[in-house]
């Protein structure tokens, strides 16, 4: 492993996070707790394990293979990539993985140097809890990961049983969403619930950066930021291109999922789609757009996630028309239009034709704001601490992202 060249006692009470995602390419919840985290304490961000062939599914993986398995990222923050065997959480392989993996957790914590606090993660399919003799273990649930085994190509009863051993040996369990929440107190769980949060600083400036070179569809502009997949009900986005309202399409897409449908989405001169763009850009497109849609289908996966896209238009001034979901009726707003299916497309119109003052947009982005990262962290960051009687324990043991939210209108 290449050598991080800090002091020992610099990364003394260390959180080592095993995320869902990669730290490379899309930004999701697990890269914004680290970068927020990391200004708290410590942090140790694990990608997930991967193997040789896992560049032959997501090109874009590649130079992790051929990267330091542990790196310096910024101060106090390092990254580390496990590299395990072939098809890491098949049946026959998946205790390999954990085990390997449990190793690099052993061998790179030892190497930074001084107490683990923590280890927060978010795998359920690999126990990797007692690696490093960490003071506190948690299970960040952030999904309804078994309601979601398909989509990810998991087998759902084994996810199910790996998943229950995985939050039982957990010494607490960090919901992200409510429905996921209750899910574990029916299972005799007692979860803290901390949703996730947006990066409102990044939207700050929303209204003057940039336009995107490759939009060119008339005003005004309905978007949508996020993986157009199996979770999308494709009916919406038809629907609201059908009334010859400009649509933007901003991320990747399974090419699996109605090649066809999309295909003549796509061909509809109102209809833009851009791809997976980097962070640093989205706020330009989100410039572009004046209502965000969030388009869910209602399924068991959706019903226990929390989309990240709703806190980043209400972030960039935006109006937003999503689907009814669980975590965005817990956000308690009326800034949010939520809509059922066959009405979508009218509660768009209606936006669309909304005046977009500066107030109503200096109220939406206050509303994200309140719901930030690093608030998100910093509720993290106290009950870890509280569990570990810490010092430096807050004086109130409840997070702010578990209170009951005041409803602004």
């Amino acid at each position: 492993m290449a050598m991080i060249g800090d002091r020992p006692g610099d990364w003394d009470g260390l959180v080592v996070l095993c995320a869902a995602n990669g730290y490379d390419g899309i930004r999701l919840s697990d890269w914004h707790l680290a970068e927020h985290l990391s200004r708290l304490t410590p942090v140790l961000y694990v990608d997930p394990p991967v193997s040789c062939l896992t560049p032959v599914r997501s090109p874009r993986t590649a130079g992790v293979l051929t990267a330091p398995r542990l790196r310096k990222l910024a101060p106090g923050l390092a990254r580390l990539t496990p590299v395990v065997p072939p098809f890491p959480s098949r049946p026959g392989t998946s205790g390999i993985t954990s085990a390997v993996t449990r190793r690099y957790l052993r061998a790179a914590t030892a190497q930074l140097g001084g107490r683990v606090r923590a280890i927060l993660s978010a795998w359920p399919q690999y126990p990797v809890f007692g690696s490093c003799r960490e003071q506190v273990r948690v299970y960040w649930a952030q999904d309804d990961f078994v309601g979601g085994a398909a989509l990810l190509g998991l087998n759902a009863r084994l996810l199910d049983k790996r998943e229950r051993r995985t939050a039982a040996s957990a010494d607490l369990v960090v919901a992200a969403n409510p429905v996921v929440a209750d899910m574990w107190r029916g299972r005799g769980l007692d979860p803290v619930l901390v949703p996730f949060g947006t990066d409102a600083d990044a939207y700050a400036g929303v209204e003057s950066v940039p336009l995107p070179p490759d939009v060119s569809l008339p005003r005004p502009i309905v978007g949508f930021v996020g993986h157009i997949n199996a979770r999308t009900d494709f009916r919406l986005l038809e629907a609201i291109a059908g009334r010859g309202r400009s649509l933007l399409l901003v991320g990747p897409r399974d090419p699996a999922f109605e090649p066809a449908r999309f295909a003549a989405l796509r061909r509809r001169p109102n209809v833009c789609w851009v791809g997976v763009r980097q962070a640093a850009v989205l706020p330009g497109y989100l410039r572009a757009i004046d209502v965000g849609i969030v388009p869910y289908a209602d399924s068991r996966f959706n019903r226990g996630s929390f989309p990240l896209k709703t806190l980043e238009y209400l972030a960039a001034g935006r109006g937003v028309v999503a689907t009814d979901l669980p975590a965005i009726r817990w956000l308690g707003t009326g800034l949010i239009c939520i809509a059922a299916p066959e009405d979508f497309a009218d509660q768009v119109d209606r936006l669309l034709a909304e005046p977009r003052t500066a107030e109503l947009a200096a109220r939406r982005r206050a509303f994200a704001a309140g719901h930030s990262w690093a608030r998100r962290a910093a509720d993290i960051h106290q009950v870890i601490a509280a569990r570990s009687q810490s010092p430096a324990m807050a004086a109130d043991p409840v997070p702010h992202s578990a209170r009951p939210q005041q409803h602004a209108m």
